[in-house]
């Protein structure tokens, strides 16, 4: 692969389009912009990131978490296209943009998660495999679809939909995104038939041949034509590192605010990266700050910028088999000794001690109750659309969603573009509604 190639402003929905207009803002900063004035970005403030939605300690939600995903994307970005200026000096490749190409992407990459955190994901998968939604199988199957896209539910897959897919009364191209920032989305860069049971695809089949396209016209390499795979976009692994520093790391500093972690544990965790003299100033800084959440959040501002630096570097040392597509792996795998060590021992931690604490787990046990309602709910209306309760439902869905398609694989999209697009609040409250449980009192 080649930078030139891999570095495109043609927009996705307007490739046959010449804009003459000029414009002070960059191609991928207009992305970035179109992003942040979105309706899905906005309800990203109302989803679940780890823990529940905040009450008198404000935590990360999807909105927060993709806010700062986009921050650390930028500084990878830049530090990276640094780089690349000097070492492609004679390039016409517009490094100087890779920083708002991955901020861009940052901000999409959870977008088309559903309400209540990944357990939303999880809730979608059992209902098709093993739950009230798997008598569709025949049925989808029958018409040539593919089953696996619903019992390995994606939210990375589901947010390209989100972002290419003209719903009903929208624009072609949907958000007319560029192709190097889409490309920067698709972590898994293949079909669902290739995810092994496991949800990690790219693209639902309604999305594989546009997604084709614009990997065709970036030079992304084809590892493999039936069933679909692609090399990864190279911006994808700096998009992966921001996620990945930010999850972990975020995630202590906000079990800390919730008295999850004590202060010592939490210093402890987040100390360990550094040895020596860097150890050793950061002890001594810790002296000149009172507030204990402060002094964490000095920690983990630290360990960010020491992520994001290390990430930088391994990124730049394997530029040649990234352009391959032989890199295998995460930057986040290939850090060093003990900073490594120190990063998955933060992972191991948060996923005994947080992913599994009451809350967290509370809210999943709920997602799961809910979301699998709403799915039974809503499928059974598309299945029997004639029935006097269906018409009922149907009346009530916002009219960009095709329930009416003749295809049975298209008319559980759109079922899933409804739900998964829900908040947690607003999926509650729905949830009430149609169980009786809670009514509208005029």
């Amino acid at each position: 692969m080649n930078w030139e190639q891999l570095l495109s402003v043609r927009r996705f929905g307007l490739e046959h389009y010449e804009n003459a207009k000029e414009h002070e803002r960059t191609e991928y900063q207009r992305d970035y912009d179109r992003l942040i004035f979105s309706s899905p970005f906005r309800r990203l403030q109302n989803k679940t990131q780890v823990f529940p939605l905040p009450g008198s300690v404000f935590v990360h939600n999807r909105l927060t978490h993709s806010l700062e995903v986009s921050s650390v994307g930028r500084s990878l970005g830049e530090n990276t296209g640094r780089e690349l200026r000097k070492k492609y000096q004679t390039s016409h490749a517009h490094f100087e943009e890779i920083g708002s190409i991955v901020s861009a992407a940052c901000l999409a990459h959870d977008l088309g998660n559903p309400p209540f955190g990944h357990s939303g994901e999880d809730a979608i998968s059992t209902f098709f495999l093993e739950g009230k939604g798997n008598y569709l199988q025949e049925l989808v199957e029958a018409e040539q679809g593919r089953w696996s896209d619903f019992t390995c539910f994606e939210g990375n897959a589901n947010a390209i939909r989100l972002l290419m897919h003209k719903f009903r009364g929208r624009r072609d191209g949907g958000f007319v995104m560029t192709y190097s920032t889409l490309a920067s989305i698709v972590k898994y860069p293949y079909s669902s038939e290739l995810s092994g049971g496991k949800n990690k695809f790219g693209f639902f089949s309604s999305e594989e041949n546009d997604y084709a396209r614009i990997a065709e016209s970036l030079g992304i390499i084809k590892l493999n034509s039936n069933p679909l795979k692609f090399a990864r976009y190279p911006l994808v692994y700096l998009v992966e590192a921001a996620d990945d520093i930010c999850y972990q790391i975020m995630d202590i500093e906000d079990a800390h605010k919730l008295n999850l972690v004590s202060t010592d544990k939490a210093k402890e965790l987040l100390l360990d990266f550094f040895e020596g003299d860097r150890r050793e100033r950061r002890l001594k800084n810790l002296f000149f700050v009172s507030d204990l959440n402060e002094q964490i959040a000095y920690l983990r501002a630290s360990v960010i910028g020491l992520l994001v630096d290390e990430c930088s570097k391994i990124f730049i040392e394997n530029e040649e088999l990234i352009l391959k597509g032989e890199f295998e792996g995460s930057l986040i795998k290939q850090l060093p000794g003990r900073i490594k060590e120190a990063y998955f021992t933060c992972s191991e931690f948060a996923f005994d001690n947080i992913y599994r604490s009451r809350d967290v787990l509370d809210i999943e046990i709920a997602g799961y109750r809910i979301i699998g309602f709403l799915l039974e709910t809503f499928t059974n209306a598309i299945i029997n659309p004639d029935h006097s309760y269906s018409k009922l439902l149907l009346d009530r869905i916002p009219k960009q969603y095709e329930f009416d398609s003749p295809s049975i694989y298209n008319k559980i999209q759109s079922v899933l573009d409804y739900i998964s697009g829900m908040t947690d609040i607003y999926a509650l409250d729905l949830y009430h509604k149609l169980t009786g449980i809670g009514l509208p009192i005029g």
